[in-house]
């Protein structure tokens, strides 16, 4: 079984191959939760693909993705991310998010994202 640090590396190393769908394919639970800042709550595998369908193919303009840093716990990995796109419905956009997974089964069952958007 891989450490947390290997996944969590595993998923951002397929983000930075413009890969974010296999990453949410291979490393997401299927009763994952998703959140982000303090707006509504998705529940499912499901329903969590799809608004990741949408907001990629959104994109209309990519410049820059980078992990700046990755922290692990226990059960609990937390990634700060640069992002800087252009996208169809937000704009442009350039600011820092932080991640913060919770794992179960190697996988991650709830997401939380904290960003100033």
């Amino acid at each position: 079984m891989n450490t947390l640090i290997e996944n969590i590396s595993a998923v951002n190393d397929l983000i930075l191959q413009g890969k974010g769908l296999e990453a949410f394919d291979i490393y997401y639970h299927d009763l994952v939760v998703m959140q982000e800042n303090d707006n509504e709550v998705f529940v499912g595998k499901d329903i969590n693909r799809k608004r990741e369908e949408a907001f990629f193919a959104g994109i209309t303009e990519f410049r820059c993705a980078k992990p700046l840093k990755v922290t692990v716990g226990e059960k609990t990995t937390m990634v700060e991310w640069q992002f800087d796109f252009t996208h169809k419905d937000l704009g442009c956009k350039n600011y820092t998010q932080v991640a913060v997974q919770e794992w179960q089964d190697g996988k991650i069952i709830k997401e939380k994202l904290y960003n100033g958007l």
